[in-house]
């Protein structure tokens, strides 16, 4: 459905619940009469809130739920307001000095779209735009470098910039973004056997680790297996976090058949019986989803 032109009612009603939102948020934080656990809140004591409701917007958005993704993504919003009321409070920034920064960011980084006609040519698909994006963004750093302390200046130049990004992500996107920035300038294996080769490397360096009792170095190795993993995951265009989601959701349904079929109690089960569960579930599952002979599903819709 294309965008209702500024000034249409539709517009000016997406204004109102926006500011009833930011009046709703500013009479939580007031002092006078205000709720004692918003008036305790900081913008670090709010960081594992914004990271569970944007986990809770992907899995809404892997479900699927249209409805579920309507109510997380207001969760999340809520982060945005409540954090740009804390800054306000404290004269630092506010909503507007937020959203006015995004849309100067995406106007100049989107110059085949915004600028004046016969300005700038325009690009023919999404590598395109990614690759003019990636150049105006280190051309803004170039700037930024230019203009800031010598001691900034003098930082290395991408593992600094890849530290600050992967600060605030999950430790496997952080280790994506990581992979792949690493990747294109240039520290990359020749050809998938040697990422191969690097899995069963450190995999035999974990188990040692783990064999010495060493509960430290096993840490290390367990973070570097998993590394080398997410390159496997590059190198194959998958998405280790879609991956391992899906994964979570597999084995909690297996999980509640095996359960069920033990009346919720697993204790003085033996892993023979167990397993025999397990399979079991996963046999089910699979006959679930594979259409029987003659549906509709297996012969495909009129």
């Amino acid at each position: 459905m294309p965008a209702d032109p500024p000034g249409t009612p539709r517009t000016a009603a997406t204004l109102d619940a926006l500011a009833e939102l930011i009046a709703v948020v500013e009479r939580l934080r007031d002092p006078e009469g205000g709720c004692p656990w918003d008036l305790e809140q900081t913008h670090a004591s709010l960081v594992p809130y914004v990271l569970e409701e944007a986990h809770e917007v992907a899995d809404a958005i892997r479900h699927g739920d249209d409805r579920h993704l309507a109510e997380e993504l207001g969760d999340l919003l809520l982060q945005v307001v409540l954090h740009a009321r804390i800054a306000a409070e404290e004269g630092r920034f506010d909503l507007e000095t937020i959203a006015r920064g995004i849309s100067a960011k995406l106007v100049r980084r989107h110059p085949h779209v915004f600028a004046p006609p016969g300005q700038t040519a325009p690009l023919a698909d999404s590598a395109a735009v990614k690759a003019s994006w990636e150049a105006i963004k280190a051309e803004e750093r170039r700037q930024a470098a230019a203009s800031s302390s010598s001691e900034a200046a003098s930082m290395s130049p991408l593992s600094d910039r890849l530290a600050g990004k992967v600060r605030g992500q999950p430790a496997l996107a952080g280790a994506m973004t990581i992979s792949r920035k690493a990747a294109a300038a240039g520290f990359e294996w020749d050809d998938l056997g040697g990422v191969w080769r690097k899995v069963h490397e450190e995999l035999d360096e974990l188990k040692e680790a783990v064999a010495s009792g060493d509960r430290v170095h096993a840490q290390e190795e367990l973070g570097d297996v998993l590394f080398t993993l997410v390159n496997v995951a590059r190198w194959c265009g998958l998405d280790p976090e879609a991956g391992l989601a899906g994964t979570n959701r597999r084995f909690l349904d297996r999980f509640s058949r095996v359960e069920a079929a033990l009346g919720g109690d697993l204790g003085g089960r033996s892993l023979r019986d167990l397993e025999g569960l397990w399979q079991a579930a996963k046999a089910a599952i699979r006959a679930e989803a594979t259409p029987s002979p003659g549906s509709a599903a297996a012969e495909g819709s009129p």
